[in-house]
């Protein structure tokens, strides 16, 4: 039985760095298109970016599958793909920010045939533009969630 080919367009977004943020990710695979966004009260661009692809990547029903990931994050697509990724596993992603992505990416990552490609943000890419318009949308929203580990990492004053 032949695979669906799955395309995941993500992009995060933030209104200062950090600030209120959200993530839009377009999922598409033969006939099937979804469109999910979420926005957070504080956070930063970079954890944006990278749980957008996580939560993409988690949407999907069935281990295995051959996806392809389009975003306009060097964050996101040097770490896969210039095997930043493997050496931080190596020190138990110590030292670097967004141990609790990363650590989540993975767990997701392993689970299906992922090619990570990096696209030029608001340029001509249909999809990666709309990825950009659900994260920002989703920043707007009253109700913003709580990106309880950048919250509680940044809570701790160490000056006082």
């Amino acid at each position: 039985m032949n695979k669906p080919k799955i395309e995941i367009y993500t992009d995060g977004a933030c209104s200062g760095n950090p600030g209120p943020g959200g993530y839009g990710i377009v999922l598409i695979s033969g006939n099937y298109r979804k469109e999910i966004a979420l926005g957070f009260r504080k956070t930063t661009n970079n954890r944006m970016e990278l749980l957008a692809v996580i939560v993409g990547l988690e949407m999907l029903r069935f281990g295995g599958s051959d996806v392809t990931v389009y975003t306009d994050s060097k964050y996101v697509s040097e770490a896969v793909n210039q095997n930043w990724i493997e050496k931080w596993i190596k020190k138990e992603y110590r030292g670097i920010k967004n141990p609790d992505l990363w650590m989540r990416f993975m767990k997701v990552y392993k689970k299906h045939n992922v090619i990570i490609t990096w696209v030029k943000g608001h340029a001509d890419n249909k999809e990666n533009n709309t990825c950009d318009s659900l994260a920002v949308e989703a920043i707007n929203k009253k109700e913003l969630s709580i990106d309880k580990y950048y919250e509680l990492i940044t809570s701790f004053d160490y000056e006082k």
